[in-house]
Protein backbone atom coordinates (compact mmCIF):
# COMPACT_ATOMS: atom_id res chain seq x y z
CA UNK A 1 0.00 0.00 0.00
CA UNK A 2 2.85 2.54 -1.01
CA UNK A 3 2.02 6.03 -0.22
CA UNK A 4 -0.75 5.11 2.24
CA UNK A 5 -0.75 5.66 6.13
CA UNK A 6 -3.74 4.40 9.04
CA UNK A 7 -5.56 6.51 10.59
CA UNK A 8 -8.19 5.27 13.79
CA UNK A 9 -11.98 6.38 13.23
CA UNK A 10 -12.69 7.84 16.39
CA UNK A 11 -13.69 11.77 16.39
CA UNK A 12 -13.69 14.75 18.52
CA UNK A 13 -17.04 14.86 20.47
CA UNK A 14 -16.86 18.77 21.03
CA UNK A 15 -15.74 19.89 17.87
CA UNK A 16 -17.96 17.48 15.22
CA UNK A 17 -19.92 19.13 12.72
CA UNK A 18 -21.13 18.62 9.03
CA UNK A 19 -23.37 20.85 6.89
CA UNK A 20 -24.79 20.25 3.57
CA UNK A 21 -26.50 22.34 0.78
CA UNK A 22 -29.32 21.22 -1.54
CA UNK A 23 -29.93 21.82 -5.16
CA UNK A 24 -32.23 22.41 -7.23
CA UNK A 25 -33.11 22.44 -10.82
CA UNK A 26 -35.30 22.96 -13.38
CA UNK A 27 -36.34 21.69 -17.14
CA UNK A 28 -38.65 22.86 -19.89
CA UNK A 29 -40.74 20.14 -21.69
CA UNK A 30 -41.39 19.67 -25.21
CA UNK A 31 -43.67 18.09 -27.25
CA UNK A 32 -43.68 14.27 -26.57
CA UNK A 33 -41.01 14.09 -23.41
CA UNK A 34 -43.78 12.96 -21.09
CA UNK A 35 -44.28 9.91 -22.81
CA UNK A 36 -41.09 9.29 -23.24
CA UNK A 37 -40.12 9.80 -19.35
CA UNK A 38 -43.00 7.48 -18.55
CA UNK A 39 -41.24 4.83 -20.71
CA UNK A 40 -37.76 5.51 -19.12
CA UNK A 41 -39.33 5.06 -16.01
CA UNK A 42 -40.95 1.53 -16.36
CA UNK A 43 -38.23 0.37 -18.75
CA UNK A 44 -35.71 0.92 -15.26
CA UNK A 45 -34.20 -2.48 -14.40
CA UNK A 46 -36.48 -4.58 -11.93
CA UNK A 47 -32.76 -5.59 -10.26
CA UNK A 48 -32.29 -1.69 -9.14
CA UNK A 49 -35.07 -1.45 -7.42
CA UNK A 50 -34.43 -4.86 -5.79
CA UNK A 51 -31.22 -3.74 -4.58
CA UNK A 52 -32.91 -0.52 -3.08
CA UNK A 53 -35.02 -2.63 -1.26
CA UNK A 54 -32.51 -4.74 0.49
CA UNK A 55 -30.70 -2.30 1.16
CA UNK A 56 -33.65 -0.64 3.11
CA UNK A 57 -34.16 -4.13 4.74
CA UNK A 58 -31.03 -4.24 5.74
CA UNK A 59 -30.41 -0.77 7.08
CA UNK A 60 -34.34 -1.28 9.40
CA UNK A 61 -32.34 -4.43 10.69
CA UNK A 62 -29.48 -3.13 11.60
CA UNK A 63 -29.42 0.45 12.24
CA UNK A 64 -31.03 0.04 15.78
CA UNK A 65 -28.45 -1.79 17.01
CA UNK A 66 -25.42 0.94 16.26
CA UNK A 67 -24.72 3.09 18.90
CA UNK A 68 -22.70 6.35 19.68
CA UNK A 69 -20.78 6.69 22.08
CA UNK A 70 -18.90 9.35 23.61
CA UNK A 71 -15.74 9.25 26.08
CA UNK A 72 -14.74 12.47 27.19
CA UNK A 73 -14.10 14.55 24.60
CA UNK A 74 -13.80 11.46 21.88
CA UNK A 75 -16.58 10.07 19.82
CA UNK A 76 -16.91 6.85 18.24
CA UNK A 77 -19.42 4.08 16.81
CA UNK A 78 -20.74 0.78 19.34
CA UNK A 79 -22.44 -1.92 18.47
CA UNK A 80 -25.21 -3.86 21.05
CA UNK A 81 -23.52 -7.46 21.27
CA UNK A 82 -26.61 -8.64 23.69
CA UNK A 83 -29.23 -8.09 26.22
CA UNK A 84 -27.94 -7.32 28.96
CA UNK A 85 -26.78 -3.74 27.72
CA UNK A 86 -22.98 -4.72 26.95
CA UNK A 87 -21.64 -2.65 23.63
CA UNK A 88 -18.97 -3.78 21.71
CA UNK A 89 -16.27 -0.93 20.38
CA UNK A 90 -12.83 -0.28 19.59
CA UNK A 91 -10.25 -0.23 22.13
CA UNK A 92 -9.13 3.47 20.91
CA UNK A 93 -12.60 4.87 21.17
CA UNK A 94 -12.80 4.01 25.00
CA UNK A 95 -9.14 4.94 25.18
CA UNK A 96 -8.41 5.04 28.59
CA UNK A 97 -11.99 6.36 30.11
CA UNK A 98 -13.78 4.15 32.55
CA UNK A 99 -17.16 5.74 31.58
CA UNK A 100 -19.00 6.49 28.84
CA UNK A 101 -22.23 8.71 27.20
CA UNK A 102 -24.32 6.27 24.83
CA UNK A 103 -27.39 7.71 22.14
CA UNK A 104 -29.19 5.10 20.64
CA UNK A 105 -29.98 5.20 17.20
CA UNK A 106 -32.94 7.86 16.25
CA UNK A 107 -32.73 9.29 19.66
CA UNK A 108 -31.69 12.33 21.87
CA UNK A 109 -31.52 10.43 24.87
CA UNK A 110 -28.55 9.43 26.23
CA UNK A 111 -27.56 6.38 28.57
CA UNK A 112 -24.63 6.23 30.85
CA UNK A 113 -22.56 2.99 30.66
CA UNK A 114 -19.03 1.53 32.47
CA UNK A 115 -15.94 -0.46 30.80
CA UNK A 116 -16.21 -3.91 31.27
CA UNK A 117 -12.57 -5.11 29.38
CA UNK A 118 -10.71 -3.70 26.98
CA UNK A 119 -7.79 -5.33 24.29
CA UNK A 120 -5.92 -2.97 22.98
CA UNK A 121 -3.66 -5.62 21.35
CA UNK A 122 -7.06 -6.58 18.97
CA UNK A 123 -8.47 -2.99 19.54
CA UNK A 124 -11.70 -4.07 21.20
CA UNK A 125 -13.28 -3.20 24.15
CA UNK A 126 -16.64 -3.79 26.06
CA UNK A 127 -18.86 -1.12 27.34
CA UNK A 128 -21.90 -1.91 29.14
CA UNK A 129 -24.92 0.29 29.96
CA UNK A 130 -25.88 1.41 33.49
CA UNK A 131 -29.80 1.30 33.12
CA UNK A 132 -30.85 -1.43 29.90
CA UNK A 133 -33.74 0.12 28.01
CA UNK A 134 -36.63 -1.73 26.74
CA UNK A 135 -36.32 -2.92 23.19
CA UNK A 136 -32.45 -2.94 22.97
CA UNK A 137 -31.99 -5.12 19.99
CA UNK A 138 -28.21 -6.90 19.41
CA UNK A 139 -26.76 -7.40 15.95
CA UNK A 140 -26.34 -10.65 14.53
CA UNK A 141 -22.89 -11.46 14.11
CA UNK A 142 -21.63 -13.69 10.48
CA UNK A 143 -19.06 -15.90 9.99
CA UNK A 144 -16.09 -13.47 9.11
CA UNK A 145 -14.56 -16.73 7.13
CA UNK A 146 -17.34 -16.81 4.37
CA UNK A 147 -16.44 -13.32 3.40
CA UNK A 148 -15.66 -12.88 0.05
CA UNK A 149 -13.83 -9.93 -1.94
CA UNK A 150 -17.16 -8.24 -4.37
CA UNK A 151 -19.88 -8.98 -1.41
CA UNK A 152 -21.74 -5.44 -1.07
CA UNK A 153 -21.36 -4.11 2.57
CA UNK A 154 -22.92 -1.40 4.12
CA UNK A 155 -20.85 0.46 6.81
CA UNK A 156 -22.93 1.99 9.98
CA UNK A 157 -21.89 4.35 12.29
CA UNK A 158 -21.77 7.57 13.32
CA UNK A 159 -19.15 9.67 10.94
CA UNK A 160 -18.44 13.22 11.87
CA UNK A 161 -20.40 12.97 14.97
CA UNK A 162 -23.87 12.30 11.96
CA UNK A 163 -25.82 9.42 13.95
CA UNK A 164 -27.13 6.77 12.34
CA UNK A 165 -25.41 6.99 8.90
CA UNK A 166 -24.75 4.51 6.33
CA UNK A 167 -21.96 4.16 3.60
CA UNK A 168 -21.89 1.64 0.78
CA UNK A 169 -19.61 -0.35 -0.91
CA UNK A 170 -17.73 -4.31 -0.94
CA UNK A 171 -15.43 -6.43 0.16
CA UNK A 172 -12.23 -5.03 -1.62
CA UNK A 173 -10.22 -7.43 -0.08
CA UNK A 174 -9.83 -9.79 2.97
CA UNK A 175 -7.04 -11.55 5.39
CA UNK A 176 -5.23 -7.68 5.50
CA UNK A 177 -2.58 -7.40 8.51
CA UNK A 178 -2.82 -3.88 9.35
CA UNK A 179 -1.05 -1.96 11.88
CA UNK A 180 -2.87 0.84 13.40
CA UNK A 181 -0.70 4.24 14.46
CA UNK A 182 0.55 5.15 17.62
CA UNK A 183 -1.91 7.71 19.50
CA UNK A 184 -2.51 8.29 22.93
CA UNK A 185 -5.63 6.27 22.20
CA UNK A 186 -3.85 3.33 20.82
CA UNK A 187 -0.36 1.53 21.35
CA UNK A 188 -0.16 0.81 17.72
CA UNK A 189 -1.43 -2.56 17.44
CA UNK A 190 -0.98 -4.96 14.70
CA UNK A 191 -4.01 -6.82 13.43
CA UNK A 192 -4.56 -10.04 11.12
CA UNK A 193 -7.25 -11.11 8.86
CA UNK A 194 -9.13 -7.54 8.32
CA UNK A 195 -11.73 -7.03 6.10
CA UNK A 196 -10.43 -3.88 3.16
CA UNK A 197 -13.90 -2.38 1.81
CA UNK A 198 -14.94 0.40 -0.53
CA UNK A 199 -17.35 1.89 2.42
CA UNK A 200 -16.58 4.91 3.18
CA UNK A 201 -15.08 4.94 6.46
CA UNK A 202 -14.64 8.51 8.44
CA UNK A 203 -13.84 9.48 11.95
CA UNK A 204 -16.25 8.78 14.41
CA UNK A 205 -17.37 5.61 12.52
CA UNK A 206 -14.99 3.57 14.69
CA UNK A 207 -16.33 0.71 16.93
CA UNK A 208 -19.48 0.53 14.19
CA UNK A 209 -21.01 -2.30 12.00
CA UNK A 210 -19.62 -3.34 8.63
CA UNK A 211 -22.90 -5.45 7.57
CA UNK A 212 -24.00 -7.41 4.56
CA UNK A 213 -26.81 -8.04 2.92
CA UNK A 214 -27.71 -10.82 4.93
CA UNK A 215 -28.04 -8.54 7.80
CA UNK A 216 -25.42 -10.11 9.76
CA UNK A 217 -22.19 -7.79 11.01
CA UNK A 218 -19.06 -9.09 9.22
CA UNK A 219 -17.14 -6.63 10.58
CA UNK A 220 -16.37 -4.25 13.28
CA UNK A 221 -15.12 -0.34 11.45
CA UNK A 222 -11.64 0.48 12.59
CA UNK A 223 -9.48 2.27 10.23
CA UNK A 224 -8.96 4.16 7.18
CA UNK A 225 -6.23 4.58 4.73
CA UNK A 226 -4.69 8.32 4.13
CA UNK A 227 -2.40 9.47 1.18
CA UNK A 228 0.72 10.75 2.59
CA UNK A 229 1.59 12.65 -1.25
CA UNK A 230 -1.83 13.66 -0.47
CA UNK A 231 -0.97 15.77 2.92
CA UNK A 232 -2.72 13.02 4.72
CA UNK A 233 -5.98 13.66 3.11
CA UNK A 234 -8.76 10.53 2.98
CA UNK A 235 -7.58 7.90 0.32
CA UNK A 236 -11.02 7.24 -0.65
CA UNK A 237 -12.07 3.41 -1.08
CA UNK A 238 -9.72 2.31 1.54
CA UNK A 239 -10.84 1.40 4.67
CA UNK A 240 -10.33 -1.77 7.12
CA UNK A 241 -12.69 -3.92 9.79
CA UNK A 242 -11.81 -6.03 12.43
CA UNK A 243 -13.51 -9.38 11.40
CA UNK A 244 -16.55 -10.42 12.90
CA UNK A 245 -14.65 -13.94 14.38
CA UNK A 246 -12.35 -12.10 15.81
CA UNK A 247 -14.76 -9.48 17.62
CA UNK A 248 -17.23 -12.40 19.76
CA UNK A 249 -14.24 -14.02 20.54
CA UNK A 250 -12.56 -11.90 22.28
CA UNK A 251 -15.85 -9.77 23.33
CA UNK A 252 -17.31 -12.99 24.71
CA UNK A 253 -13.96 -13.51 27.22
CA UNK A 254 -14.22 -9.51 28.18
CA UNK A 255 -17.85 -9.95 29.11
CA UNK A 256 -17.27 -13.27 31.06
CA UNK A 257 -14.01 -12.26 33.07
CA UNK A 258 -12.95 -8.86 32.04
CA UNK A 259 -9.63 -10.25 30.50
CA UNK A 260 -8.41 -12.48 27.45
CA UNK A 261 -6.58 -15.28 28.11
CA UNK A 262 -7.09 -16.31 24.33
CA UNK A 263 -6.72 -13.31 21.71
CA UNK A 264 -6.45 -15.91 18.88
CA UNK A 265 -3.45 -14.76 17.89
CA UNK A 266 0.23 -16.24 17.21
CA UNK A 267 3.07 -15.40 19.79
CA UNK A 268 6.80 -16.30 19.91
CA UNK A 269 6.91 -15.82 23.67
CA UNK A 270 9.50 -13.33 23.57
CA UNK A 271 10.55 -9.90 24.40
CA UNK A 272 12.33 -8.21 21.46
CA UNK A 273 14.04 -5.00 20.09
CA UNK A 274 15.01 -3.77 16.11
CA UNK A 275 18.78 -4.87 15.83
CA UNK A 276 20.52 -2.67 14.15
CA UNK A 277 23.67 -3.92 11.93
CA UNK A 278 27.29 -1.60 11.30
CA UNK A 279 25.96 0.44 8.93
CA UNK A 280 22.93 1.40 11.58
CA UNK A 281 20.52 0.16 8.99
CA UNK A 282 17.69 -2.27 10.97
CA UNK A 283 18.83 -5.97 10.47
CA UNK A 284 16.31 -8.14 12.26
CA UNK A 285 14.40 -8.42 15.77
CA UNK A 286 17.08 -9.03 18.60
CA UNK A 287 15.50 -11.22 21.18
CA UNK A 288 16.04 -9.27 24.72
CA UNK A 289 14.43 -12.19 26.85
CA UNK A 290 12.02 -15.04 26.57
CA UNK A 291 9.06 -16.36 28.22
CA UNK A 292 9.62 -19.08 30.51
CA UNK A 293 7.44 -21.70 28.99
CA UNK A 294 7.17 -20.15 25.55
CA UNK A 295 7.36 -20.97 21.92
CA UNK A 296 10.91 -19.40 21.52
CA UNK A 297 12.20 -20.88 24.74
CA UNK A 298 10.81 -24.73 23.72
CA UNK A 299 12.71 -24.25 20.37
CA UNK A 300 16.13 -23.39 21.69
CA UNK A 301 16.08 -19.44 21.25
CA UNK A 302 17.53 -17.30 24.00
CA UNK A 303 18.52 -13.57 24.88
CA UNK A 304 21.04 -11.76 22.12
CA UNK A 305 19.78 -14.25 18.88
CA UNK A 306 18.77 -11.88 16.40
CA UNK A 307 15.80 -13.15 14.48
CA UNK A 308 15.82 -12.41 10.35
CA UNK A 309 13.51 -14.51 9.06
CA UNK A 310 10.17 -16.24 10.08
CA UNK A 311 9.15 -18.77 7.58
CA UNK A 312 9.48 -16.91 4.32
CA UNK A 313 9.55 -13.87 5.34
CA UNK A 314 11.95 -11.14 6.11
CA UNK A 315 12.15 -9.55 9.59
CA UNK A 316 14.02 -6.56 9.24
CA UNK A 317 12.18 -4.89 12.42
CA UNK A 318 10.31 -4.98 15.87
CA UNK A 319 7.62 -4.10 13.46
CA UNK A 320 7.97 -6.34 11.30
CA UNK A 321 8.17 -9.44 13.07
CA UNK A 322 4.81 -8.63 14.58
CA UNK A 323 3.08 -7.50 11.38
CA UNK A 324 4.33 -11.43 10.30
CA UNK A 325 2.87 -13.44 13.46
CA UNK A 326 -0.16 -11.78 13.16
CA UNK A 327 -1.42 -13.22 9.86
CA UNK A 328 -0.35 -16.44 11.56
CA UNK A 329 -2.27 -19.05 14.06
CA UNK A 330 -1.09 -20.19 16.87
CA UNK A 331 -0.43 -23.89 16.94
CA UNK A 332 1.32 -23.33 13.36
CA UNK A 333 5.04 -24.58 13.02
CA UNK A 334 7.12 -22.28 11.37
CA UNK A 335 10.96 -22.09 10.55
CA UNK A 336 12.76 -19.30 12.79
CA UNK A 337 16.18 -18.24 10.79
CA UNK A 338 18.66 -16.46 13.18
CA UNK A 339 22.07 -14.72 14.15
CA UNK A 340 23.92 -16.74 16.78
CA UNK A 341 28.13 -15.76 17.66
CA UNK A 342 28.25 -14.32 14.05
CA UNK A 343 26.93 -17.50 12.54
CA UNK A 344 22.99 -18.13 10.74
CA UNK A 345 21.05 -21.35 11.93
CA UNK A 346 17.71 -22.08 11.54
CA UNK A 347 14.77 -23.92 14.04
CA UNK A 348 11.59 -24.91 13.89
CA UNK A 349 9.35 -23.40 16.51
CA UNK A 350 5.36 -24.66 17.42
CA UNK A 351 4.21 -21.20 17.83
CA UNK A 352 2.10 -20.20 20.92
CA UNK A 353 -0.41 -17.83 22.02
CA UNK A 354 -0.23 -13.89 22.35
Amino acid sequence: MAGLALTGCSGAASSSSAAASGTSSSASASSGSPSRSSASASAAPSGTHQLQEDYQRVIADVLPSVVQITAGDSLGSGIVYDTKGDIVTNAHVVGSATTFTVTLPNSSKTFDATLVGTFPDSDLAVVRLSDVPNGLKPAAFGDSGKVEVGQITLAMGSPLGLASSVTQGIVSATGRTVTEPQSPNSPGATIGNMVQTSAAINPGNSGGALVNLDSQVIGINTLAAVDQELNGNAAAGIGFAIPAATVTSIADQLIKSGTVTNSGRAALGITARTYFDSDFQPAGAAIVSVVSGGAAEAAGLAAGDVITKLGDTGITTIGSLTTALAALQPGAKETVTYQRDGQTKTVDVTLGTL
